[in-house]
C-alpha cells in the first residue's frame, strides 16, 4: 500500500485528523484513493480548500464528510431541517449535531417551512426543498468564504437520474445523469456506488440515520430504485454496472455533440439584447431540424410538443406566435423565429421643460439651445431636432397603439404607424419595444425611427430641443 499523502496531514485540521485516524482509518484508504483521483481527475477540489459539506445525517453524506476530512479539506458542515417527517426530522438534526461535536467540525443548521414555501411558488415539495436547500448552501459559501458546496450524490443516484430523464423524455444532455460540477457545487462521490458507501461505513463502524421515506413508492425516485431497477436486475444483474458505463459514454458523446451544436448555433443565431433571432434559412439547411430547434429552445422551458409545432409552422405565414412556460414568446417572422420574453407595460412618462435625462423606459438624453449660425439638423435617427416652439410641455413618452399615425419626415400625408412598420419590416417583438414621443396629442418621433415633419426644423425656428436616445 501506498504511503499516506503528505498533504491529508499538512491541510487537515488536528483535532479532526486524529480522532478519524484513531477511529476509522483501519479500512478506510482505498475508498479515500478512488474519491481523490475522481476529484483529480475532474478538478473538483484543491488541496486547504473550504468546503461546504451538505450534511443531512444519511449514510451517503456522513461518509462524504469523514472522506473529505480525511483527504484534509477544511470542512464547514451544514443540515437543513426541512421539518416534512416530523420527529425524524428533529432526530436528524440532533445527530448531526452530535457527530460535527464528536468530529470538531462546525455546523450550520436552518428550519425551513418547506410546504408553506412549495405552496406560495406552486412547485412540488422536492423542488421547494431543492431551491431552499441550494439557495442557502450558497449564502453559507460566501458567508464562510468557501471554495466550494459538496454533496453526496453517488452513482446509483446518477442511474437513477438518466432512468427518471428517461421516462419524462429528454435530449441527449438529460443522458449524461447529474453533473459532477455545477458552478460551486461538487459531488465528489458519483464515482461510488451505494454499496460501496455503505461498506466503507460498515467496516469502520460509522453510524448514519435512516430516511425512512426511502421505503416509500410515493415518489418517482423511489418507486424507480425500490421497483424499476431491481426488475431491470432481473433481465440483467450487473445492469447497474451497465448503466454505470453507459452514463460514462453518453457524457463523452455528448461533448462531442454540443461542440457541434455550438458551431451550427453561432451560425444560425443573431442576439440583440434580451432578443434573438433564429435565421431560418439558415436552420433549414441542418440536418435534423427538431433536434437543433430542441437544443436552442429546451433552456427557455419550450416543451417539445411546442417545439413540433413551430417546426410544422415553418414556412406558413409571419405572425404566428408560441409560448413557454416561463413566458418566453417565439413569433414566427418572415425570415427568423424571434425569441423574446414580453415585459408588462411601464406606463407612460411624462417629460418636463426641466427634464434633461429619462433613464427609464430608455436612456434619453435632453438639451434645450438657442439655433447657432449655420446650424445642420442631425440626420442620425437616434438623434433629433426639434423646434421647440411648437411643443406642448409636459411631452408624453408611451408605447404605440392600434390606430396611432403621424407625418413622416419629407412627407406631406399621414401615414399609420401600422403601415409605417411593415415599410421597415419590423417583426411583431420589434414594434412592441417602439417608443413614441407624443405632444399633446401629436406624434413627435417614432424614438429611433422617424420625426414628425410638422416638428422639424424650418428657417423660422429659434430654440431647438435636440433629444438622443441610446441603447436602442
Amino acid at each position: 500500500m501506498q504511503a499516506f499523502p503528505i498533504f491529508y496531514v499538512t491541510f487537515a485540521k488536528k483535532t479532526q485528523y486524529s480522532l478519524i485516524m484513531q477511529r476509522y482509518f483501519k479500512n478506510s484508504f482505498a475508498m479515500q484513493q478512488k474519491v481523490q483521483l475522481y476529484i483529480e481527475k475532474h478538478r473538483l477540489l484543491s488541496p486547504g480548500d473550504k468546503i461546504i459539506v451538505g450534511l443531512s445525517g444519511g449514510a451517503d453524506s456522513v461518509a462524504l464528510l469523514h472522506i473529505l476530512i480525511l483527504l484534509g479539506y477544511d470542512c464547514i458542515a451544514a443540515h437543513c431541517n426541512f421539518h416534512l417527517r416530523s420527529n425524524e426530522s428533529n432526530r436528524d438534526e440532533h445527530f448531526v449535531r452530535k457527530l460535527c461535536a464528536s468530529l470538531d467540525i462546525s455546523l450550520h443548521t436552518i428550519d425551513f417551512e418547506t410546504y408553506k414555501y412549495a405552496g406560495e411558488q406552486n412547485i412540488s415539495i422536492e423542488m421547494a426543498a431543492r431551491d431552499l436547500r441550494y439557495g442557502w448552501f450558497h449564502e453559507l459559501l460566501e458567508k464562510e468564504q468557501a471554495q466550494a458546496i459538496a454533496v453526496a450524490h453517488h452513482a446509483d443516484d446518477n442511474i437513477e437520474t438518466l432512468l427518471m430523464n428517461l421516462t419524462r423524455g429528454t435530449g441527449l444532455r438529460g443522458l449524461t445523469g447529474i453533473p459532477v460540477r455545477n458552478g460551486k457545487i461538487a459531488r465528489p462521490l458519483l464515482c461510488c456506488t451505494r454499496r460501496e458507501i455503505e461498506q466503507y461505513l460498515s467496516e469502520n463502524n460509522v453510524e448514519y440515520v435512516n430516511d425512512s421515506t426511502n421505503a416509500s413508492n410515493n415518489y418517482t425516485r423511489n418507486k424507480i430504485r425500490n421497483t424499476l431497477i431491481p426488475l431491470l436486475e432481473e433481465i440483467n444483474p450487473s445492469v447497474r454496472r451497465t448503466l454505470y458505463d453507459s452514463l460514462s459514454r453518453f457524457g463523452g458523446s455528448f461533448n462531442v455533440y454540443e461542440q457541434a451544436l455550438r458551431r451550427i448555433e453561432k451560425e444560425i443565431v443573431v442576439n440583440k439584447g434580451d432578443t434573438f433571432k433564429i435565421d431560418i434559412a439558415l436552420l433549414k439547411r441542418q440536418v435534423d431540424i427538431p433536434t437543433i430547434l430542441f437544443e436552442i429552445l429546451q433552456k427557455y422551458e419550450f416543451n417539445a410538443a411546442t417545439i413540433e409545432k413551430i417546426v410544422e409552422n415553418i414556412d406558413n405565414e409571419p405572425g404566428k406566435q408560441f409560448f413557454s412556460t416561463s413566458g418566453y414568446r417565439l413569433t414566427k417572422d418572415r425570415k427568423f423565429l424571434i425569441v423574446d420574453k414580453p415585459q408588462n407595460s411601464t406606463g407612460n412618462i411624462f417629460i418636463s421643460e426641466s427634464d434633461r435625462e429619462i433613464l427609464h423606459p430608455l436612456h434619453l438624453k435632453i438639451q434645450r439651445f438657442v439655433r447657432p449660425a449655420g446650424f445642420s439638423f442631425s440626420k442620425d435617427r437616434n438623434c433629433v431636432h426639434i423646434d421647440a416652439a411648437k411643443l406642448q410641455f409636459p411631452l408624453e413618452l408611451r408605447s404605440w397603439q392600434a390606430g396611432d399615425s403621424f407625418y413622416p419626415l419629407g412627407m406631406t400625408q399621414q401615414k399609420k404607424l401600422s403601415d409605417f412598420f411593415v415599410d421597415l419590416k419590423l417583426s411583431r417583438p420589434e414594434k412592441e419595444q417602439v417608443w413614441l414621443l407624443v405632444s399633446g396629442t401629436d406624434l413627435v418621433w417614432v424614438v429611433g425611427q422617424r420625426l414628425d415633419n410638422r416638428f422639424k426644423i424650418s428657417d423660422e425656428t429659434i430654440d431647438i430641443l435636440e433629444l438622443s436616445a441610446f441603447d436602442l
